[in-house]
Order: C-alpha cells, then sequence, then structure tokens
C-alpha cells in the first residue's frame, strides 16, 4: 500500500497522541480516518455543486424571470 510521510508540530502530535488515546485507536488509524472523512466531504461537496449547476442550468429561465433585479444586462446594453 503507497504511504505518506506527515510532518507535524510536537504540539500537533501531542494533540494526535491525546486524541487517539482518548479514542482507543492508533495515531495512524487516527490521521488516515482524518484524511478518508475529508476526502468524502471534499467528493460530496463537488457532487452536490455539479448536482446544484445542472439543476439551475435546467432551470435558468425560471430564476431569470423570478429574479430579474440579479440578471446581468445582455452585451451593449447598459447597466
Amino acid at each position: 500500500m503507497p504511504a505518506l510521510n506527515v510532518e507535524f508540530s510536537e504540539r500537533e502530535l501531542e494533540d494526535l497522541r491525546q486524541i487517539a488515546k482518548e479514542r482507543g485507536t492508533s495515531m495512524k488509524a487516527l490521521v488516515r480516518e482524518a484524511a478518508a472523512a475529508d476526502i468524502a466531504r471534499h467528493r460530496a461537496l463537488a457532487e452536490g455543486a455539479e448536482a446544484f449547476r445542472r439543476f439551475f442550468a435546467a432551470h435558468a429561465e425560471e430564476f431569470a424571470a423570478a429574479f430579474p433585479e440579479d440578471e446581468s444586462p445582455a452585451k451593449g446594453e447598459a447597466a
């Protein structure tokens, strides 16, 4: 399995040790779980943003009609 060396300050390392001890897990497992959770969060946010873009694109005319003051002026029109 690929590995990654990560440097921490003494304070961060001590905090990690304490948290791992409180959770009854290893520091390695704690860091791996934190990274996995962040990866899952990042993916979920990206998927949510894409779903929003698709929804907005599909309903752009409805949004424009409902919120005309938020529409950008067309090229050549005064703002």
